[in-house]
């Protein structure tokens, strides 16, 4: 169960970063919106990193939560925000996503 936590604390950084993307290419309420919903998925993933963490071990959850956190952002970037998606940064997104498998597999809960 602390895994799907973990997971969904991710997916919830994932949700910040990009709240920061759209609010920087808004403007009046709109932006404050943003920064709003920035803070709501702030919180709400730290509060979920911090239940993950009290029965998963502490280093494989950050690197698990900073993982997915930094694939699903590069991710939408590509998506959402036009950033570039050249082989060398779709390779990489694609190691990182390896990483993340094995952390999970090699770690005893």
């Amino acid at each position: 169960m602390n895994w799907i936590i973990l997971i969904i604390a991710g997916l919830f950084e994932v949700a910040f970063t990009s709240c920061l993307g759209k609010a920087k290419t808004s403007t009046g309420t709109t932006m404050y919106l943003w920064y709003g919903a920035f803070l709501v998925s702030l919180v709400a993933s730290m509060l979920l990193l911090m239940k993950a963490t009290q029965t998963l071990p502490l280093g494989t959850a950050y690197a698990v939560w900073t993982g997915i956190g930094a694939v699903g952002t590069a991710l939408v970037g590509i998506l959402v925000f036009h950033e570039p998606a050249h082989f060398w940064r779709l390779f990489f997104i694609t190691t990182l996503i390896g990483s993340i498998v094995g952390l999970k597999a090699v770690s005893s809960h």
